[in-house]
């Protein structure tokens, strides 16, 4: 497999609209996602379909479109394939999670992986046509209770396992809600995967000193990424499968703050 760089982002939309007021965010998230400059984009909480917002803000005024038709083609433009997973349905419309990628999406399965009938969740597995062969990403949103994740957790799993178990590169991405950060250790010892903080973290002089004085390998550290305002829960997460970690980010700032509830993730990969 030939060697090469990737540029990751993941990202939870908040349906495109403000926490407050649900006041369209959509045209402002498109011109954010565009500043990621990113390959592939992992996006969590996409409104496929909301035929309120459609009839209040679909119609342009002065010029400028408020609500789109469908938002995750709007997002991907020229510039990237798409694809959506539909998750959660309702009179008015559905939302999921959606994969933005430069390259081409040799094929695509959406897994309902919800725990109730109150909380659909679902995760998107995208294979990826590279030049270095196929990549296998994963757009994650998992279940507000701990038990939930554990059992959506073991879907995923089975999932990875099945679709990529021959040790080929993958990437999971998205909203976690983990934030005890209970699933990190189960995904590292049945999948082989790295989170990309604690891969950076782990590469470091000083953390491998403090390591050695410990005497035991500290626990991984998801960064903050909510809520984008102050983040302090460790929601959001990149776990990466044969990849090395060159950087990785969380966007902060009064423009972030803004556009969702969550921060954004970005990630440099070599492969």
């Amino acid at each position: 497999m030939a060697r090469m760089k990737i540029r990751i982002a993941t990202y939870n939309i908040h349906k495109g609209v403000s926490s407050i007021r649900s006041t369209p965010r959509v045209v402002a998230l498109k011109k954010a996602i565009g500043l990621f400059e990113a390959d592939v984009v992992f996006l969590q909480e996409v409104q496929g379909r909301h035929d309120r917002h459609a009839a209040r803000y679909g119609e342009p005024d002065r010029g400028h479109l408020h609500w789109p038709e469908v938002q995750h083609e709007f997002f991907a433009g020229d510039a990237h394939h798409v694809a959506y997973g539909m998750n959660a349905i309702y009179d008015h419309g559905h939302h999921g999670n959606a994969l933005l990628s430069r390259f081409p999406i040799a094929n695509m399965i959406n897994h309902d992986v919800s725990d109730h009938a109150f909380e659909q969740r679902g995760i998107l597995h995208c294979e990826l046509n590279t030049k270095a062969g196929t990549v296998h990403c994963y757009v994650v949103h998992l279940g507000l209770f701990e038990s939930g994740r554990g059992r959506q957790t073991a879907a995923l799993i089975e999932a990875v396992n099945k679709s990529a178990g021959n040790g080929e590169p993958v990437i999971i991405a998205g909203d976690f809600n983990d934030w005890r950060n209970t699933l990190s250790d189960k995904l590292r010892q049945e999948l082989g995967v790295v989170e990309v903080f604690d891969q950076l973290d782990t590469a470091g002089k000083l953390s491998g000193l403090m390591r050695s004085l410990v005497g035991k390998e500290a626990p991984p550290r998801p960064a903050r990424t909510f809520p984008a305002a102050l983040p302090w829960f460790r929601l959001d997460r990149i776990y990466v499968r044969g990849f090395k970690v060159t950087s990785a980010e969380v966007l902060h700032g009064t423009l972030w703050a803004k556009l969702s509830d969550h921060a954004p993730i970005l990630a440099n990969l070599s492969l």
